[in-house]
């Protein structure tokens, strides 16, 4: 009888100290989607900007879309280092940034797709379909890094607290 109580405690015990664990090592897996949703967002921007076709590109809406991608960079980057210590507020802020990185899809490929400039005396379209499938990928692995990152710091967090209270009353 003892031999089926006896693996019921050892899984017991690694839940234990695989929380308990969590009081001293970095939420890595967190900051590390973070950051990959910065190369998503870096590999997008320089896909939009590499290209030079007439003067669709010379707009306010690509004003807007550098300083948001300055800004978004930042932002993510302290997300990063927030959800690293498990602060569940810059979790939380993730899934805001990255619920904006869907909706940039919307924008910014979907208009560039649609528009047609004047480039060496001819009529051209100024995002075709190769670019606009890859510029797609980038926005929506951008934010569903983040978001994936933000669902498990906020269950990563919840657990730690669950565990730091359980621990404050023994």
């Amino acid at each position: 009888m003892t031999e089926h109580v006896k693996p019921k405690l050892e899984m017991a015990d690694d839940n234990y100290l695989r929380v308990d664990r969590m009081r001293y090592e970095k939420n890595k897996i967190c900051s590390n989607l973070a950051i990959l949703a910065i190369v998503f967002n870096a590999l997008f921007f320089v896909s939009i900007y590499k290209s030079d076709v007439g003067t669709w590109y010379y707009s306010m809406l690509i004003g807007a879309s550098i300083v948001y991608n300055l800004l978004f960079m930042m932002i993510v980057f302290l997300i990063s280092e927030g959800t690293k210590n498990y602060k569940v507020a810059y979790s939380w802020i993730a899934i805001v940034v990255g619920v904006l990185q869907f909706a940039r899809l919307l924008i910014y490929p979907r208009m560039a797709r649609a528009a047609q400039t004047q480039s060496t005396g001819e009529i051209v379209q100024v995002m075709k379909d190769p670019q606009y499938y890859r510029v797609v990928i980038y926005l929506a692995l951008s934010g569903t890094c983040l978001i994936v990152s933000a669902v498990i710091g906020i269950r990563k967090h919840a657990a730690l607290k669950k565990h730091l209270e359980s621990v404050a009353e023994k």
